[in-house]
């Protein structure tokens, strides 16, 4: 038979209120009191109602999720990183994936149910801002990703146009020239602003922008980058350098290097942008932006359950932009030794 709060309580020696508390997470518990509720729902194995929990605060306890993917690693880290944050607060995410097709991400908004969840968050890639502005949501949502932002909505996201500027500098320092660009995709927002930082860079330093060294990708898997690398490489004049718009596709350009004898960074240099595990462990590990997804989980939650409770409470919050910190990684693939430079 499960154990029940009372019992909790009996081997603890207290009140169930206090139990209650304890499981609750109320502040005002002495510190000893608690040890010793804790160590009591450790040896029965206690474990809280939640359904019964949610029904007298009335919110399900669930909130949505939805990602174009998770075969690129940084949303599989994302997801993972929100779905512990969203957990530890006492929610159960609910995983939805779009593949960044507009018809599925206008599904997840239309089919967003205020019975179902108690809010979204939400990273859309295809959609237009004026489409977002114009869904009536049923729940509180918070938006992901680099992109014109709607008013009203809440938005976390790296900021791209100076990461990219940054990375792309980099290149420019380390003596090179004639600077590729792997993962344009027309009307997606984190390759216009990523692409916008890369142009930013090339007009400081007074070098011209080669439409011919942009490479349009179909997505930002390895397999497009390794494919967007040998295009680079069989021009007339290849780059000497080349920032990829993801890692995963970095990782598959070092590999289109390799196959053609070049090597990397003596012959061509080789940034990527979001710091996934893989590109530290390749050879040679990947120049990178490391944006911190830490924060980009915990602030997501924050204003989520922030807005949550204002609804429940029938008051008033103003929308909030939030910047998530990134820095430079340099690594081997630019032909430095490993270490990371601030924004």
């Amino acid at each position: 038979m499960a154990a029940r709060l009372k019992d909790v309580a009996l081997r603890a020696g207290v009140s169930v209120k206090t139990v209650s508390n304890v499981v609750n997470n109320n502040p005002h518990v002495r510190p000893a009191t608690r040890q010793r509720v804790q160590k009591a729902i450790q040896e029965l194995d206690y474990r809280p109602n939640l359904a019964a929990r949610n029904l007298k605060s009335g919110r399900s306890g669930f909130i949505g999720l939805a990602v174009p993917e998770l075969r690129t690693p940084y949303f599989a880290e994302l997801t993972s990183k929100i779905w512990a944050e969203a957990e530890r607060l006492g929610y159960v995410a609910l995983l939805g994936i779009t593949g960044a097709d507009p018809d599925a991400e206008r599904m997840v908004m239309s089919g967003v149910s205020a019975r179902l969840i108690d809010g979204m968050i939400f990273s859309p890639l295809s959609l237009e801002a004026q489409e977002i502005a114009d869904w009536r949501a049923g729940v509180p949502v918070v938006l992901l990703g680099e992109r014109a932002v709607p008013p009203g909505y809440d938005h976390v996201a790296v900021e791209s146009v100076p990461a990219a500027r940054r990375i792309t500098e980099h290149l420019i320092a380390t003596d090179h020239r004639r600077i590729g660009a792997i993962g344009h995709v027309p009307s997606q927002g984190t390759s216009s602003v990523r692409l916008e930082g890369y142009r930013q860079a090339l007009e400081s330093a007074g070098l011209p922008f080669d439409r011919d060294l942009v490479i349009d990708v179909p997505d930002y898997s390895r397999g497009s980058g390794h494919e967007a690398m040998n295009r680079l490489n069989s021009l007339a004049e290849p780059p000497d350098a080349v920032f990829c718009f993801n890692d995963a596709m970095a990782v598959g350009a070092v590999r289109a290097c390799h196959e053609a004898g070049l090597r990397v960074p003596s012959d061509v240099a080789v940034a990527g942008f979001d710091n996934i595990p893989e590109s530290s462990y390749t050879t040679p590990s990947i120049t990178t932006i490391a944006p911190d997804m830490d924060v980009l989980a915990r602030e997501s939650l924050r204003l989520l359950i922030r807005r949550i409770d204002a609804a429940r409470n029938g008051s008033r919050v103003e929308p909030v932009d939030v910047s998530v910190p990134w820095r430079l990684s340099i690594r081997e693939s630019t032909g430095g030794a490993s270490r990371a430079v601030g924004a």
